[in-house]
């Protein structure tokens, strides 16, 4: 079984990705976090598969919340999410362990 996180913090889009998530890995466990603490929480509960992450959130930023994942749970694929198309953004988010 594939275990997904889901980090967003506006509850719309997160909701509407558990859907599509849902509806594409009906197998999958999804958990969710709305921001980065429960984020880390949940990765040393769950050790997801997957992270979908995203950049901005409250407290303490994607980007940091990245680098404590992979250094818990290296294995974690993430996936960063972000509305802005901005290469300094995709820099940022492979050195922080995005993959």
């Amino acid at each position: 079984m594939c275990r997904i996180l889901l980090v967003e913090d506006c509850d719309m889009f997160r909701n509407s990705l558990v859907e599509v998530l849902r509806s594409h890995f009906p197998s999958a466990r999804i958990e969710e976090a709305s921001d980065g603490r429960t984020a880390l929480s949940r990765v040393a509960m769950v050790a997801p598969d997957v992270v979908f992450l995203d950049i901005q959130l409250p407290g303490e930023n994607g980007l940091e919340v990245a680098k404590m994942i992979k250094k818990a749970h290296s294995l974690s694929t993430i996936v960063m999410l972000t509305g802005y198309d901005l290469p300094e953004y995709r820099c940022a988010a492979r050195e922080a362990g995005a993959d």
